[in-house]
């Protein structure tokens, strides 16, 4: 099982995120919490795998419970929830060690993919998500495909297979399955990829393939 803990302060929203993620037999929602300090005392008494954070909450915003999290407790993925409008909100969460982005009004199954993703160790962006956080990087968006491209040509053919899978949120696992690899291997190559690029996590690894349009569909 998959173990969840929610944080909104519209308990409305919680409900609904709830029921789409216990839709799936496999993920468990632990804990609720209706602002970010509250996450964070939760977080610590019931270690949950992901926490699924609203950005706008009394008390903390999610962008400061994130920050705090990932030094109390490293192993808890965190997924941040938004609206469009805050793509300045998403940079910071991006910078402060979040796994995944989501969109409140974007698919259900959006959100029970990033739940297992992350969960997985790997990365999430809605497409929308992804798009609005290329977008401020600043430049033209030639320019930023460009230089993406040039960042990603010396990557051998297979690395730049397994970024183009990072960036569509596949996990290790998934990975391994989809490039017949063994998990281990996968590993080792989004390791390499990371060391290769200067990138600290998944996340910006998973942007710099859209950037570059190694993934499918991240024109559209």
């Amino acid at each position: 099982m998959i173990r969840v803990l929610l944080a909104d302060d519209e308990a409305m929203i919680r409900a609904g995120v709830r029921a789409i993620v216990q839709s799936d037999p496999e993920i468990e929602v632990v804990a609720e919490a209706a602002d970010g300090r509250e996450a964070v005392e939760l977080v610590l008494s019931h270690r949950p795998d992901v926490a699924l954070l609203d950005i706008r909450m009394p008390r903390m915003d999610g962008l400061a419970a994130t920050a705090e999290l990932r030094k109390a407790a490293p192993d808890t993925k965190i997924i941040i929830l938004t609206t469009f409008g805050e793509d300045s909100y998403i940079s910071q969460a991006l910078g402060d060690g979040a796994s995944g982005f989501l969109l409140k009004a974007g698919d259900p199954r959006e959100l029970i993919s990033g739940v297992h993703a992350v969960a997985d160790g790997g990365a999430y962006l809605s497409p929308q998500v992804a798009r609005q956080v290329i977008a401020q990087f600043g430049g033209g968006r030639a320019a930023k495909q460009a230089a993406a491209a040039e960042r990603v040509a010396d990557l051998t053919e297979r690395e730049r297979d397994v970024l183009a899978l990072v960036g569509a949120g596949l996990s290790n696992a998934d990975i391994a399955e989809r490039l017949f690899l063994v998990e281990g291997t996968v590993k080792s190559y989004v390791s390499s990829i990371l060391n290769r690029l200067g990138m600290r996590n998944r996340v910006q690894a998973a942007i710099l393939a859209y950037e570059a349009g190694l993934v499918e569909g991240a024109d559209s």
